[in-house]
């Protein structure tokens, strides 16, 4: 599982015993959500051990719609690809955590969607005036997410 942490950054765990019938991780495991995990630094590689999770939000608006869904994984996707594991990002973290509250509380649309990859890319100090962020971000990372293509087709139908 990845996680994104104000403090760690992009932290990669292993659930141990997760799938197990009376596992301590028994209904917190789910995606997008906010809380506080604990877990074991590995010093052989970055996959580490997670040993607890408290979920103080659920975000259940994010279920509401598949468009909803689908927007919420590309916002984590696109993250990520821009992240190093373990190397704390706070303005990128802050980044996330709004546009999830947004999609939260909000349809999703198109306009959402550039404002976010908009943010993004300032933050990676890309954003140039004469090209879109979408061209920026797509050549900066070597290109965008797959799901993006699946998802503007459904903002342009929603």
């Amino acid at each position: 599982m990845h996680w994104l942490s104000e403090e760690e950054g992009l932290i990669k765990t292993v659930a141990k015993g997760a799938l197990r019938p009376k596992s301590v991780f028994a209904g917190k495991l789910d995606l997008f959500f906010s809380g506080e995990i604990l877990f074991a630094k590995s010093r052989q590689s970055e996959l580490h051990a997670l040993r607890e999770v408290s979920i103080s939000h659920w975000r259940q608006g994010l279920r509401r719609s598949y468009t909803t869904t689908l927007m919420a994984g590309y916002f984590c996707q696109l993250i990520e690809s821009g992240l190093e594991p373990n190397h704390p990002e706070p303005e990128i973290f802050d980044l996330l955590r709004r546009g999830l509250d947004y999609l939260d509380m909000e349809s999703p649309g198109l306009r959402a969607l550039q404002h976010f990859e908009r943010q993004f890319a300032v933050i990676l100090g890309i954003s140039r005036e004469n090209r879109g962020a979408e061209q920026a971000l797509s050549e900066h990372l070597g290109g965008l997410p797959s799901i993006r293509k699946k998802l503007t087709e459904n903002l342009t139908t929603f």
